[in-house]
C-alpha cells in the first residue's frame, strides 16, 4: 500500500525537479550591479521567487506562488528538519534581506533601500507559500525592454556561497550584453568584447559582495571572493570564467574577467522570448529588406560586380547588401567627393587585384578596411598637399578661356563661316573616333 505514494511522490519530485530547470531569473541591470544586503539562502530564495514572476503578465498583487515541495528541492533538502529551517530562512530574509540599488540619471546618482519581499506565508498543513514582492523592487523585475539581464535558475540553485551568486550575477549581465550586441550591433567590436572580457575595479567589487570591511590583505580577498565562487560557477554553470590582476603600481588595481559559454542547447537564453523581441526582431528585418533594395539600385554595386568584388549569389543575401548599403557606400561618397568617380574607380580596381588571401569570403569586412585606410591616406594627403583637397572635376574650359591666361590681349577675330566650319570639323572627327562612318570589308 505505501509503495503508491512513494511512486508518486517520486514523480512529483522529479515534475518539480525538470520544471526548476527550465526556469529563466529575468533581472534589471541595476538591480544586478546592486548590493545585495543578504545571506546565501534568502538571496537565492528571491531568486527563485523571481523565476515565477510572468514578465509578459506580471501579477498585479505583487504576488507569486511556491510549494514547500519546490522550494525544498531547489534548496535539496530532505533532512527531518527541513520545515523549520524553512521558516528560519524565511525569517531571516525578511529581518535581513535589501538591496542597495545605484542608479545612473539624468543629474547624478540615485540610491534607494529595498526590502525585496515583506510578506511571506504558509501554513503547517497545506503546501503552498505566498511571496509577495514589495511595489518598490517591481519596476526591477517587470519593466525589461531594455538593460535587462536572464539567467538560468538551475544555475543559481548550484552556486553555494553569496560571493558565488553575486559574481555569478554580475559576469551574466556582462555576457548577455555580449550575446545581445554580438547578435544586433550597434556597438564597436571592441566594445562587444569588452562585454565578454569585463573589468571590474577592487574598489567596485568589495562594494558589490559587500565587503568594504572585509579581507584587508589582498590574498584572502582573492581566496574567498575570487577562486572560490570561480571555482564553483565553473564546476555549476554554464560559463567558464577566468581572470587577471591588473596593477596600479605596486599595488592590484583591478580584475579582467574571460567569460566563455559552455555549449548547451540554450545558448540563445538571452531572448526573452516575449512580445518585444519579436517585434523588434520583425523591425530589424524589414529595415534589413529595405537597405538590401537600396544597395541593389546603387551604382556602387554596378561598380563592385564589375570589378569582381562582389558576386551574383552574394547579391542575393540581404544581410551583405544592407551592411554594404550602410558601412561602405557613405564611404564611397566621401572618395566620390575627394578624388571623383574616377578615383573611386582606381580604388575598386586596385583592391580587387590585391584580394588574394582573401580566402573566406566577408565581402564587407573586406571592402570597409579597405576604403578606411584609403580615405585615412587621402586625409593625409590633402594635409600634406591642399591643393588636393576636396577635389571637383574641371570643367572644359574652350579655347578664348585658355589662350586668354598666356595672351591678356587676345581677341577672337574668327568670323561665323569660318566657327561653322570648324564646329563642321569637329563633328567628323569626333564620329571617326566613335568608328562611324567607316568603311568595313
Amino acid at each position: 500500500m505505501s509503495s503508491i505514494p512513494k511512486n508518486e511522490q517520486n514523480q512529483k519530485q522529479v515534475q518539480i525537479l525538470n520544471e526548476l530547470s527550465k526556469r529563466k531569473v529575468v533581472e534589471h541591470n541595476s538591480l544586478i550591479s546592486s548590493i545585495a544586503k543578504m545571506d546565501k539562502t534568502p538571496l537565492k530564495m528571491f531568486e527563485l521567487a523571481v523565476s515565477c514572476i510572468d514578465t509578459e503578465e506580471p501579477p498585479k498583487d505583487h504576488t507569486v506562488y511556491l510549494s514547500k515541495e519546490e522550494l525544498f528541492a531547489f534548496f535539496k533538502v530532505s533532512d527531518n528538519d527541513k520545515h523549520s529551517r524553512f521558516k528560519q530562512a524565511v525569517e531571516n530574509m525578511q529581518k535581513q534581506a535589501f538591496f542597495k540599488i545605484k542608479e545612473k540619471k539624468e543629474h547624478g546618482f540615485e540610491f534607494e533601500n529595498i526590502v525585496p519581499i515583506p510578506y511571506v506565508k504558509w501554513t503547517d498543513y497545506h503546501d503552498e507559500v505566498t511571496i509577495r514582492f514589495s511595489p518598490e523592487i517591481m519596476p526591477y523585475l517587470i519593466n525589461l525592454k531594455k538593460n535587462f539581464t536572464q539567467h538560468a535558475l538551475s544555475d543559481i540553485s548550484e552556486l553555494n556561497s553569496k560571493h558565488s551568486i553575486i559574481l555569478y550575477r554580475w559576469l551574466s549581465m556582462n555576457y548577455n550584453q555580449y550575446e545581445h550586441y554580438s547578435y544586433k550591433g550597434g556597438r564597436r567590436e571592441e566594445q562587444v568584447e569588452a562585454y565578454r572580457n569585463p573589468s571590474i575595479s577592487i574598489r567596485e567589487l568589495r562594494e558589490m559582495t559587500d565587503i568594504v570591511n572585509e579581507y584587508k590583505l589582498f590574498a584572502d580577498l582573492e581566496k574567498w571572493i575570487l577562486k572560490k565562487p570561480l571555482e564553483e560557477i565553473n564546476d555549476h554553470t554554464s560559463f567558464t570564467v577566468t581572470y587577471d590582476k591588473v596593477k596600479k603600481g605596486r599595488s592590484i588595481d583591478s580584475i579582467v574577467f574571460h567569460i566563455t559559454k559552455k555549449r548547451r542547447a540554450d545558448d540563445n537564453s538571452y531572448k526573452l522570448e516575449d512580445k518585444v523581441y519579436q517585434e523588434d526582431k520583425a523591425r530589424k528585418a524589414e529595415t534589413e529588406d529595405k537597405l538590401a533594395i537600396e544597395a541593389m539600385k546603387s551604382k556602387y554595386t554596378t561598380l563592385l560586380l564589375e570589378n569582381m568584388l562582389l558576386s551574383p549569389f552574394e547579391m542575393q543575401d540581404t544581410k551583405i547588401m544592407a551592411g554594404l548599403q550602410v558601412h561602405i557606400y557613405p564611404l564611397y561618397d566621401e572618395l566620390k567627393e575627394a578624388r571623383g568617380l574616377n578615383g573611386l574607380k582606381t580604388h575598386l580596381s586596385y583592391i580587387a587585384s590585391k584580394q588574394e588571401g582573401y580566402s573566406k569570403r566577408n565581402v564587407v569586412k573586406y571592402l570597409k578596411t579597405a576604403i578606411e585606410g584609403y580615405l585615412a591616406t587621402i586625409a593625409l594627403q590633402d594635409v600634406e598637399q591642399p591643393e588636393r583637397a576636396n577635389y571637383k572635376k574641371p570643367k572644359t574650359r574652350s579655347l578664348e578661356v585658355v589662350a586668354k591666361d598666356f595672351l591678356p590681349d587676345y581677341q577672337d577675330e574668327t568670323s561665323e563661316t569660318e566657327k561653322e566650319a570648324l564646329r563642321r570639323l569637329e563633328a567628323e572627327i569626333e564620329k571617326k573616333l566613335r568608328g562611324e562612318g567607316l568603311d568595313h570589308e
